[in-house]
């Protein structure tokens, strides 16, 4: 399968698309206020007109350089490129500021890569694995995972997790608009011809990410070029003794982020942070993180790249995304004529191993561009924002009229755009939105398969063990902040107590 899949990748058409995808995504990371998520978006469209394969190299590729361009704007500007470089910019501009640019660039670059090529490698030996399993698995199973996954991407934030909740409920609301999974029943269509076969996950993608945020970014007058400090670039800035010495903090970084990444709609938007928290607390020298340390640039970008591995299992063996960028790649899956869940290793194993590729390539090809570009991307996020908003407009426009050639996907483009907003002012998160969308008719029909098949009804979801598992950690999940805030009480009044009769004494 490997050797079919290098067949297929080494053609003229797909290797230029492939150089071109992972272009387009290293630039669309790199600048600050435009992501890989929204480059996949923009895209999407145009991958549709392409044969399966081709158009899978382009977005696979187009994926892998999203997520490795975010370092250039963390560490050149202080403003991270995607939320998957965040905790980059920590210890990466600190560098930078310290004269140190080309060092961070380059510690970065190469821990992308090991990051990037070491998890994929994961996910190509656990996927054959875990899709054999799944296939044991019933209706009953499948809904209380997808039931699991969105409790989990909810309760990621302690302290908005109501809002996730009416995120997530809203993502399943408008995923029954249509045709009912069972009896094909008419539902909130409200008379919309267009409506009547569901939402267009295109339309959706590309209200949310890309219309909405030029519009929101706009209006806060986030249209300003960030300053990018003059860096002479010399070698490549660290040695390959260096990487040895940091063996055991990269082989640390790698693992949370292959973790982190495996769990659905979390991604390498937690995994830095989390690995970076780590790092700084395992150190000897915690003090100097914040203000240059290199470990911190090492841990972030390990872990982030590593995450791309961890998100493509469950999206290729359970059909459920890991991130936001493969909830992208599974809708296009699901237009190229695929159905992506257990089967998809069984029936089409020649995409999965031709994605598989791509994405190992990819690594290498961003690693290649990141440092041939080390003196053009500087340049690049000089670019004016009025220049890059007009064109992600014309292509918003142009990729929704070419899904129906109507009007009225346009108008439903514009729509969604608007909830867009709605959600970066109220502060509501896209991420469980997302998941409840694409999970929702799955969550739907399997609980539907999975009380018609049974007289227990729904007492038989706790009866099967597996999906009994599913629904504790869910609920044990949503229920765990309020227990802890509650324990957290009692042990902060003896504390106060003992705090009182200290001063009274």
């Amino acid at each position: 399968m490997i050797l079919q899949a290098l067949t297929t990748y080494f053609t003229l058409q797909n290797v230029c698309l492939a150089l071109g995808g992972n272009i387009i995504g290293l630039i669309f990371g790199a600048i600050p206020g435009l992501t890989g998520s929204m480059a996949l978006a923009l895209f999407l469209p145009v991958s549709f007109i392409m044969p399966g394969y081709t158009g899978l190299i382009f977005l696979g590729s187009m994926y892998i350089g999203g997520t490795s361009g975010g370092l250039f704007g963390s560490i050149l500007t202080g403003i991270p490129g995607t939320t998957a470089s965040i905790a980059t910019v920590y210890d990466g501009y600190p560098m930078t500021q310290k004269g140190e640019a080309t060092k961070a660039l380059g510690i970065a670059i190469l821990s992308s890569a090991i990051g990037s090529i070491g998890g994929i490698l994961v996910a190509m030996f656990f996927c054959p694995i875990i899709s054999k399993v799944a296939l044991l698995m019933g209706p009953w199973e499948y809904f209380s995972l997808c039931f699991c996954a969105i409790v989990l991407v909810v309760t990621i934030s302690k302290d908005d997790m109501w809002n996730g909740l009416v995120a997530a409920f809203l993502g399943v609301i408008l995923s029954c608009v249509g045709f009912s999974p069972i009896d094909g029943g008419k539902r909130f269509n409200f008379g919309i011809h267009l409506l009547l076969g569901g939402i267009n996950t295109t339309c959706l993608m590309l209200g949310i990410f890309a219309l909405s945020t030029v519009v929101v970014n706009y209006a806060k007058h986030k249209n300003v070029n960030p300053p990018v400090e003059p860096c002479n670039f010399k070698g490549l800035g660290v040695s390959l003794k260096e990487f040895i010495e940091k063996k055991v903090l990269i082989i640390r970084s790698f693992l949370v982020g292959v973790w982190i990444g495996f769990l659905p709609g979390m991604g390498p938007g937690l995994s830095n942070q989390v690995s970076y928290a780590m790092a700084k607390s395992a150190s000897k020298e915690p003090e100097t993180f914040g203000h240059g340390n290199p470990e911190g640039v090492y841990a972030a970008e390990v872990s982030n790249n590593a995450s791309i591995g961890g998100a493509i299992i469950p999206m290729i063996t359970l059909g459920i995304p890991g991130d936001t960028p493969t909830t992208l790649i599974l809708s296009a899956l699901i237009v190229f004529g695929l159905e992506p869940g257990p089967l998809l290793m069984r029936t089409s194993s020649d995409y999965v191993y031709l994605f598989f590729i791509t994405l190992l390539l990819g690594a290498i090809l961003s690693l290649t561009f990141s440092f041939c570009g080390l003196r053009v991307f500087p340049k690049i996020l000089s670019i004016p924002y009025h220049y890059l908003y007009t064109g992600i407009v014309l292509f918003c426009f142009t990729g929704a009229y070419s899904l129906s050639n109507n009007i009225d996907s346009l108008m439903l483009c514009v729509f969604i755009s608007l909830l867009g907003i709605f959600f970066s002012f109220s502060g509501l998160n896209r991420a469980p939105f997302l998941l409840g969308f694409i999970l929702g008719p799955m969550l739907e029909s399997n609980l539907r398969k999975g009380l018609t098949y049974t007289e227990y009804g729904f007492g038989y979801f706790f009866m099967r063990p597996a999906s009994c598992v599913f629904l504790v950690i869910a609920i044990l999940s949503l229920f765990w902040p309020f227990v802890r805030e509650r324990l957290e009480s009692k042990k902060a009044k003896p504390a106060a107590a003992d705090l009182d009769d200290i001063e009274q004494e």
